[in-house]
Order: structure tokens, then sequence, then C-alpha cells
């Protein structure tokens, strides 16, 4: 079995599961410079791609490889493959379900912290010399703790759940939004109450975005919702910089609506230094926070997530279904 992967060899022999050694495959690893569309026009027998979660796999890629059977996410996100496409030609696309959620969880709560407790700008301070001036001004700026805010999680799948234990010892208030809500038990357990989106919005002093993009939720973050937002909320996105209209999120900043901003996610990824959530005017840089989307990126996470893509294929080897399927097959 050919398998088509479009990211580093080096990470794939790194996370490499044993068993791997005994299954009859081989492996292609497309090129640096090489398109995604010269790649497979070289490997027309291929029958699996394995693929990082910003590389666009299209119908086009799928016309070239008539013996595919299965295109795999490295990540959790699979919304740059056409999954309408490899439902018609019998594909199956399948994730990494649940495989980073603690990885983000941790991240998200980072960045959290950071955007209250001038995690970026204190240390500027102090390299600059300007320690005990920064302290001062720290000092009457009544910072509050991560536990007196009101958070609201929107989405509540694996990484939003695992965001919200994380966040309960702190003692925040924690509320969530979701297109389809919890059972009762779910929400006891992580001690987290449901809220019509507008409400979450006005409501929580913290908005942390934990949904997939769909065509429901892109630019789900526009003019509108940040209208109904409390005035001075942080807006935390560890989920996909899709989900946010970044003029408006920009034009929030620049009129106080929204108090900062923290993001590991932006669109388009690579990130150029003239975003506009990115190219900040000096009296706003200050209330953005960033990460080079390194949420899902630790060691455990890839782990998992490769011992997951692995099995799968160990399971169309056998005859059988392969693991965390999206695309309705």
């Amino acid at each position: 079995m050919k398998i088509l992967i479009f990211g580093p060899k080096a990470r794939y022999d790194l996370y490499l599961p044993e068993f791997v050694r005994d299954l009859p495959v081989e492996l292609v690893f497309s090129g640096a410079h090489q398109s995604s569309l010269q790649a497979a026009e070289e490997n027309p027998n291929a029958q699996v791609i394995f693929a990082d979660a910003i590389t666009p796999i299209g119908r086009d890629i799928m016309d070239l490889l008539p013996r595919l059977r299965l295109i795999h996410s490295e990540g959790v996100a699979f919304n740059a493959i056409d999954t309408a496409a490899a439902r018609e030609k019998g594909i199956f696309v399948c994730n990494n379900k649940g495989c980073n959620a603690v990885s983000v969880a941790e991240h998200t709560v980072m960045l959290m912290l950071m955007a209250l407790r001038c995690g970026i700008t204190g240390h500027a301070a102090v390299k600059a010399g300007e320690q005990i001036r920064f302290k001062e001004r720290f000092m009457v700026s009544s910072a509050p703790e991560l536990g007196e805010q009101a958070v609201g999680l929107i989405g509540l799948g694996d990484i939003g759940q695992a965001t919200a234990r994380l966040l309960r010892p702190f003692g925040c208030e924690l509320f969530y939004y979701t297109a389809h809500r919890r059972p009762p038990e779910v929400e006891a357990e992580l001690g987290i109450t449901y809220l019509p989106l507008e409400e979450l919005a006005g409501r929580c002093d913290i908005l942390s975005l934990h949904c997939a993009v769909n065509e429901a939720t892109t630019h789900m973050v526009d003019r509108a919702f940040l209208d109904r937002v409390k005035p001075g909320a942080i807006l935390v996105n560890t989920a996909r910089g899709q989900l946010v209209d970044n003029l408006a999120v920009r034009a929030a900043l620049l009129e106080g609506r929204l108090g900062g901003v923290a993001f590991d996610t932006l669109d388009p990824e690579p990130t150029p230094a003239d975003h506009p959530l990115v190219d900040l005017p000096p009296e706003i840089a200050d209330r953005a926070v960033y990460s080079p989307h390194l949420g899902g990126i630790t060691g455990g996470s890839f782990r998992r997530a490769h011992r997951n893509m692995w099995r799968s294929v160990r399971l169309l080897l056998e005859g059988e279904r392969p693991n965390f399927i999206v695309n309705g097959l």
C-alpha cells in the first residue's frame, strides 16, 4: 500500500509506532518545493494520503489518484479537505479526534493568563530595564485574577471540555455555547452552564473559541457578534482563524469594545507581518498576544495522532473501516 505524505519525513520518523515496521506499506513524502498536484501526478497508485491540517486536499488531487481509499488529517481539523468530493468518490476522510485536547487546553489557559497578566509586555519591560515602572503601573490597574472571570467557551467538544476541566479549579464561572447542548450529566461534571450565543457574548469576560470551521461557523465572530460582547472582554482563539472576521476584530480593538485578544491561530497561515490583526497601531498593539499555532504541538499529541493514523491504515489492510471517519461514509 502506497502512502503519500504531505509533511516532513523527520516528524514521521520521530513518531512512527513500532508496529508500522511490519506493515506492507511504501511511504512517499511530498518534497518541500513540490506542489500537492505534482506529488499526486507522480504517485497515481497512492491509496492513502496523510496530510497536515492546513494542506488543501481537493477534488483535483483526488482525480489524479484513482486507487485512493483514505485521506487522513495529521491533526483534528479537516476543513482543508474536500470532504464532499471524497464522499462522492467513496474515499474515507478521517481525523485524530481528541489527540490534542489536553495540549490545546493547556495552551488556551496559558493565553488567557498572558492576556490578563501582561505576559508579553511585562517580559519586554524587564528586558528594557523598566521593571519597577511597569510594576507600579500594573499595581494601579486593578488587574483581575483568572478565577474572577466569567469564561465562555464557544464549542464544547474534546478541547472545550478539556479546557473547562483545567479552568474549574481556578474558580472561574464557566459557560458554554454549542449547536447541540450537552447532556445534564456532562454539564454537572464540568461545572458549566449552557447559554445561547448572544447571551454568552454579553455575559462573559473571556470568550474562547473551540469549534470547528464549517459554513455555519466561518466568520462567526463578526461585527454583529462583537457588538454584543461585554465591553472590555478578551477574545481567545486556539481553534481556527477562519472563525474570525479579521477586520471586525481589528475595529473592535480600535473602538475599545474588545479589551484584548490572544490568538494561536490566524487566517491566513502562513500569517504575513501586515496581517490586520498583527500589524496593529501602537495604541492597541499591547492588547494582543500571539503564538504561532503551537496549541496542539506537543510530543504527546503527535504520538497519539500518529498511533491513530497508522491504526487506521492497519484496519484498511485488514478489510475494516478506519477510525474517526468525518465525511459520512
